[in-house]
């Protein structure tokens, strides 16, 4: 056993965690929403300082997985961006691009596959759904709330199942 698989697991979600969609939600704010726009915008997303600080700093106890909604075909642009913004190096789960399920079902699943082998510390997620369903499987939680969202996301995250 190496030294980094005892190391307990913090989990971070990307989108309104460490980086701000602020500028891309108008993307899904029409019929039907334009998926496409919104992940090609993503590089451009400003960091999050209170998500960037807290995942520097989970990352001297612990190893850092990425659990994000993006779908499979935003990996390239995912990784640029968290090493663009010296985000701790780590693990990068994404959803396959056909899966739709909303993230509360998906983050779970992939939780609780992370937690048979390693205790994980923490999950920062900024969808208040997934958050509950966290709490009540009792994982310890983190609510980032530290970005604003649109209706139209929030609407998203549980509906359509996309980010």
């Amino acid at each position: 056993m190496t030294d980094s698989s005892r190391r307990p697991v913090a989990v971070f979600d990307i989108d309104n965690t460490l980086a701000d969609t602020g500028h891309r939600q108008h993307f899904l704010e029409g019929r039907p929403r334009d998926w496409a726009g919104f992940f090609a915008a993503a590089p451009a997303d400003p960091p999050l300082a209170e998500g960037v600080a807290l995942a520097l700093d989970q990352a001297r106890e612990c190893e850092i997985v990425y659990l994000t909604g993006r779908p499979e075909r935003c990996r390239r642009d995912t990784l640029d961006w968290l090493a663009a913004h010296g985000l701790p190096e780590g693990r990068v789960r994404m959803r396959s691009n056909a899966d739709r399920r909303p993230a509360r079902f998906t983050k779970l699943e992939i939780l609780r596959r992370l937690a048979r082998d390693r205790q994980v510390r923490l999950l920062v997620d900024d969808d208040e759904l997934v958050c509950d369903d966290a709490e009540r499987a009792g994982f310890t939680v983190v609510r980032a709330r530290w970005a604003a969202k649109s209706a139209a996301l929030e609407d998203a995250q549980e509906r359509e199942g996309r980010t």
